[in-house]
């Protein structure tokens, strides 16, 4: 059940995503949450049915950027305008169903609860992934034990993409000056999070293989992350007091 105490804006980044998009926006305005749709000239028209989809529904706004840009640029422009509208929770998802817009209401109910971010975790007991091949999963987990020994992070699941934050949260730990474009922006604000003395809630949740569309992740932006949590390890392990 959705609570209607808290202003909820679901940030929902899309290059190419045409054939999810109105879909996944109707399931998350089902729930009575506000969307802001970040694109960065998607060359499918996605930017034009988001359009469509603003003209029609004052719960949906558009972020129109000029290219792409990258997930974390595009995460970070939509947390400055959604403080600017007075969300007090904002939260990021998938356009593609890999996260389930059902379960939206429990990350909410968590930061509802005291969580400063609540993250939606396949690695928590309860939690889980369909449809992935052995490799990815491997890589998926090998890469979240890593970020976890080189930065000392206490989450299961940091590189994962299902999250409501606190508003005061999001002003704390200032998401325009993260230095990954990619995936990794996901490890940088957990850690961010958790370096600031927030409170992190881990969220179980099935997180599915999309239907339709292309995967967005390369070896480039995996290569990124690692490249960027291997320099944050080092600073942090010669940093004053460490």
């Amino acid at each position: 059940m959705a609570h209607f105490d808290l202003r909820v804006l679901v940030i929902i980044p899309t290059y190419n995503e045409r054939e999810n998009l109105e879909e996944i926006v109707a399931a998350v305005r089902a729930l009575h949450y506000d969307v802001l749709i970040v694109d960065d000239a998607s060359p499918d028209g996605t930017g034009a049915v988001a359009n469509g989809l603003a003209a029609t529904d004052p719960g949906v706004r558009v972020l129109h950027r000029s290219h792409k840009q990258g997930l974390g640029p595009a995460y970070a422009h939509g947390f400055a305008v959604g403080l600017d509208l007075g969300a007090e929770v904002l939260c990021e998802m998938d356009a593609d169903f890999s996260h389930d817009p059902a379960d939206l209401p429990l990350l909410v109910d968590a930061v509802r609860a005291g969580a400063d971010l609540a993250i939606g975790s396949r690695y928590v007991e309860g939690g889980s992934t369909e449809g992935w091949p052995w490799h990815r999963t491997f890589i998926s987990r090998g890469g979240n034990r890593y970020a976890r020994a080189a930065l000392g992070l206490h989450v299961n699941d940091a590189t994962a993409g299902f999250r409501a934050f606190r508003d005061t949260t999001v002003r704390k730990i200032s998401p325009e000056t993260c230095e990954a474009s990619g995936y990794g922006f996901q490890v940088e604000m957990a850690w961010r999070t958790e370096e600031a003395g927030l409170r992190i809630v881990e969220v179980p949740i099935t997180f599915r293989e999309r239907q339709r569309g292309r995967s967005k992740m390369d070896f480039s932006i995996a290569l990124e992350a690692m490249r960027l949590v291997t320099a944050w390890g080092w600073k942090r392990r010669f940093r004053p007091g460490s």
